[in-house]
């Protein structure tokens, strides 16, 4: 693990954008308007659809998962059952159930190979458990196919920043910005994509300008102030970066990796007992020794 932005956390920030029951809902309710068209199908196909639904209405995932999979079991060559495999997964996405999650995409795949939205499940399902090729793969699908879908060049740029495609994951930023100039994420990523290539001034710049114009999110300006943190640590500004960290950490006093960002902030100016015991934090709220060892070896 690596106490900087560009991994975990920003793809983190990025799909809590979206949440799992919205989604659900609305793809099981297409499966209900499709279903009413054709009022001679097995009514029990349409129970256990309605089941689902039900189920996921009062958050009971586990159950509208085996609802939708005796559905399929009643009709298993209904033409709406790409829809209900692609609820699965995301059903089993949202339990963090992510092998099983990326079978039942994989089943809505092998009966509608390019549908988009069992395509976009298992992407994210595949990057959730660190197969980014494979994610990058199901990507480019989307793209073949819609090729300004926003997630798609968000979560594309994202990976090929992570495998140091720095000239590709540049053109999909640019592309998304082209479409959406006011993109946060993209902006966000397009920022820590110059820190990655060493032009730290030139992303200052351009979180300078996303903390100007973000107000009232706390969640996004503690994420902002940590990442402005980083790139001015590197750059030795360690003053600056230390104001920045601890206005992150007033926002939200929680954050293992501001603490640890912080510790090696204080580390860099050779204040040890400072440096120990944000560690510590670190430590109490998540980290494991081993993590904040591998981490500092790193820097």
């Amino acid at each position: 693990m690596d106490c900087r932005l560009h991994p975990q956390s920003v793809m983190h920030f990025i799909h809590n954008q979206s949440r799992w029951g919205a989604k659900l809902l609305t793809l099981i309710c297409f499966v209900l308007l499709q279903g009413a068209m054709y009022p001679l199908q097995a009514q029990s196909y349409d129970e256990w659809v309605d089941r689902a639904m039900k189920a996921v209405e009062v958050d009971s995932l586990n159950q509208a998962v085996e609802a939708l999979r005796q559905a399929i079991q009643v009709d298993p060559a209904h033409a709406h059952n790409v829809w209900l495999y692609t609820n699965m997964g995301t059903m089993q996405g949202a339990l963090q159930r992510w092998d099983e999650a990326i079978e039942s995409y994989t089943f809505a795949l092998n009966v509608a190979p390019y549908h988009l939205p069992a395509l976009l499940g298992r992407a994210s399902a595949y990057v959730e458990t660190g197969r980014l090729e494979l994610a990058r793969v199901d990507y480019a699908l989307v793209l073949d196919k819609e090729p300004e879908n926003e997630e798609a060049l968000l979560m594309r740029a994202y990976i090929y920043k992570v495998q140091r495609e720095y000239k590709f994951a540049r053109a999909d930023y640019d592309c998304l910005l082209r479409l959406r100039p006011d993109h946060f994420e993209a902006r966000l990523g397009l920022a820590l994509l110059l820190q990655a290539e060493g032009a730290r001034d030139e992303a200052v710049r351009q979180l300078d300008l996303l903390i100007t114009q973000t107000k009232g999110d706390a969640e996004s300006l503690k994420l902002l102030y940590r990442a402005r943190a980083e790139v001015e640590w590197e750059q030795g500004r360690y003053d600056n970066a230390l104001m920045d960290v601890e206005e992150s950490l007033r926002i939200d006093a929680t954050q293992a990796e501001a603490y640890l960002l912080r510790g090696q902030i204080y580390q860099s100016q050779g204040k040890k007992p400072q440096a120990k015991r944000d560690f510590q934090k670190a430590q109490q709220l998540g980290l494991s020794p081993v993590e904040i060892h591998t981490i500092n070896n790193n820097n």
